[in-house]
């Protein structure tokens, strides 16, 4: 009787949020989009995602993220009318008027599955763009599209063409068009600038978050490193294909030594410059200390706002760029 009866109530809400999302009651928000978008929002061109084809406006005017969408979002001058929860470690590290926007905008749940579906109906937008997990998708996923026109994509989606995809799907062409030159001037410049150090040099990338255990590390085989690695071009470990990254393993303190078989360590610092709260535990050991890298000036602290979209990565490179550059033997 619980089933039937939380089937039911689940009915009723999703047919009350598609009269809602339709502006049935004829008051003036109902039409904010219409009015904002004139003939334009009118008209719709077809998108390819991980929900088929979706048929969105041209010039989408009222845009809710969910997810892990609404950084990139951000990061392109989006400016959308409702969002989900960004951590403060992540919203501490956006430029001032991405923040602003995040700011800006109308928070409707702390998750993709916990979205509060009643405050997103009453945004009436036009476009929602979402990426979380496929459990997520099966538990509101049909009530997402029953309010706007519904962009979903799969966590697997690889970072560029994530960034592909939210400019299409958000109309910020123009934006991603320049994030990108100014992604190949930075990757180009490193691999010219310090080509002698990048055929000659292993390193290593470790880090530790929020979430790790107390006592224990991680080397960093995704995230940003995967740039370093795959763009750049430095020597990185990373796992077997196949296996899990090595990230997802936790070292104990005590393997920091083994570190000292790679001739540059690099690690997390925040935009000061300083390790990142959860490293500083691994910086105060005598192992880490001890480290021929740290040593010798060899262990870089970098500095990773975030690697899902071009705008944080460029940043990334920057930082990446000055700590190559306090290294000897740069061409």
């Amino acid at each position: 009787m619980m089933r039937r009866g939380a089937a039911l109530a689940a009915t009723l809400l999703s047919a009350s949020l598609v009269l809602t999302a339709c502006g049935g009651d004829g008051d003036d928000t109902g039409d904010k989009a219409a009015a904002t978008g004139g003939d334009k929002a009118a008209e719709t061109r077809s998108v390819k995602a991980e929900n088929g084809t979706v048929e969105i406006p041209t010039d989408p005017k009222r845009i809710v993220t969910i997810g892990n969408t609404n950084l990139p979002f951000l990061d392109l001058g989006g400016k959308p009318v409702g969002v989900t929860e960004v951590s403060e470690s992540e919203l501490d590290v956006l430029p001032k008027d991405q923040r602003t926007a995040y700011d800006a905008a109308e928070v409707i749940g702390d998750s993709g599955g916990e979205v509060d579906l009643e405050k997103l109906a009453a945004l009436k937008p036009d476009l929602i763009l979402v990426q979380f997990s496929s459990d997520d998708w099966d538990k509101v996923g049909k009530q997402l599209e029953a309010v706007a026109p519904t962009v979903s994509w799969s966590l697997d989606t690889e970072w560029k063409a994530f960034a592909d995809a939210i400019a299409e799907a958000g109309d910020t062409a123009e934006a991603l068009k320049q994030q990108k030159a100014e992604f190949k001037e930075k990757v180009t410049k490193i691999q010219e600038t310090y080509s002698k150090i990048i055929k000659g040099t292993s390193f290593v990338d470790v880090s530790r978050g929020d979430w790790s255990d107390p006592g224990t590390f991680y080397i960093a085989d995704i995230g940003c490193s995967e740039i370093a690695r795959d763009d750049i071009g430095l020597d990185l470990p990373q796992a077997a294909e196949g296996k899990d990254p090595l990230a997802y393993e936790s070292l104990p303190f005590e393997q920091i030594g083994e570190l000292s078989k790679y001739d540059v360590v690099t690690y997390p610092v925040g935009e000061d410059g300083k390790p990142t709260e959860p490293f500083k535990s691994v910086v105060a050991t005598n192992t880490w200390k001890a480290l021929p890298a740290v040593s010798s000036g060899r262990a870089l602290g970098v500095f990773c706002p975030g690697n899902n979209s071009y705008g944080p990565v460029n940043r990334y490179l920057d930082s990446l760029d000055s700590a190559l550059a306090t290294l000897p033997g740069k061409q």
